[in-house]
């Protein structure tokens, strides 16, 4: 019998894994951006010494791998298991980067909602008494995505209203069953979305239904409102994915517009030519390690309900035709005592 389920969707933690280290590694125009002064590590420049773009991302997650371990006073020997992925072919990030640390590994691909996807798996792991520690990481670089995804930097494509700006960060979070840090409490699950969108320059439509999706999965498991929460977040949808979030729970009979933020919203002023706001998967990574989780220090945030989203399309399913599916993965995230 699954004792820890509430409904369809939910689980409850009841050992609640606590966040004993984070760290968020951001480049140039991250960090000119209004949460630049909440980040770790910024980068000099988009190759940071490194020959391509792609060995610059698995250095950002090895950094800041190693300053989460350093916050937390542990090494990577003390890692149960690490949690990772990325949206390069192959999770290559990820990969090479546990390759580096020598620790046990999952691969994940949840596109852009990996980080929640991560902390999900590595909490219940640590909430059932598998670990006793596990690191969480993911990353995205602008200049890898828009090689893989769209165009050649060199071509200097404008983007369209609707598009986004990759989030150019890593960031990495270390769960441990004990510590006096923020924990985690529910884990909920999404389903996939898809509401036929093909346009690879509009991922906030994509994925905000999936976003919609979980959290009233996560309202009706609970039997708690939005008005539980002090912040509620999603990972990247954007300014129009995120008003498309709220006109959808509305529908559903859920306000959540005064207490909701985005982080592809958060982390970059609108005069920075971002277009729609940020994306990929470092944009709610280093949001969340950076600032929301300071905050969470501060006293400012006593509950946060976040939900990374992802848009779980390919280079092979965009040249044939195929819509854009999107996931959310939502968290609990709760001071000590709260």
């Amino acid at each position: 019998m699954a004792l820890h389920r509430l409904g369809g969707q939910t689980v409850k933690l009841d050992n609640k894994p606590c966040i004993i280290g984070r760290a968020s590694v951001v480049g140039q125009k991250e960090s000119q951006g209004p949460l630049g002064e909440y980040f770790d590590k910024i980068m000099p420049d988009n190759l940071w010494g490194e020959k391509s773009w792609e060995k610059t991302e698995c250095r950002m997650v090895l950094e800041a791998a190693q300053i989460a371990l350093m916050k937390s006073n542990k090494e990577a020997t003390d890692i149960n298991y690490m949690f990772a992925g990325d949206l390069l072919n192959q999770i290559m990030t990820a990969n090479f980067t546990a390759r580096t640390l020598g620790v046990p590994f999952f691969g994940l691909f949840g596109a852009c909602s990996t980080l929640t996807e991560s902390m999900s798996l590595g909490s219940i792991i640590v909430d059932g008494g598998y670990a006793d520690t596990v690191l969480c990481t993911t990353s995205s670089h602008f200049c890898t995505a828009e090689r893989q995804f769209r165009f050649p930097l060199e071509m200097g494509n404008q983007k369209p209203p609707t598009g986004q700006w990759t989030v150019t960060g890593a960031g990495a979070i270390i769960l441990s069953s004990e510590g006096e840090g923020p924990c985690i409490t529910h884990v909920t699950t999404g389903k996939v979305v898809d509401y036929g969108i093909k346009d690879v320059n509009n991922m906030g439509a994509a994925m905000a239904p999936a976003a919609a999706s979980t959290f009233k999965a996560h309202f009706e498991d609970t039997d708690q409102g939005p008005q539980h929460y002090d912040l509620i977040v999603t990972g990247d949808l954007g300014w129009y994915g995120r008003q498309l979030t709220i006109e959808l729970l509305r529908k559903e009979g859920y306000d959540i517009e005064d207490r909701y933020i985005d982080c592809g919203c958060e982390i970059y002023n609108q005069e920075q030519d971002i277009g729609a706001g940020g994306s990929g998967c470092g944009c709610s990574a280093v949001v969340l390690a950076g600032y929301l989780l300071k905050k969470m220090d501060e006293g400012i945030y006593n509950r946060i309900l976040i939900a990374s989203t992802g848009a779980l399309l390919s280079t092979t399913s965009n040249q044939q035709g195929e819509s854009i599916p999107g996931i959310a993965h939502a968290i609990v995230i709760e001071r000590r005592g709260e």
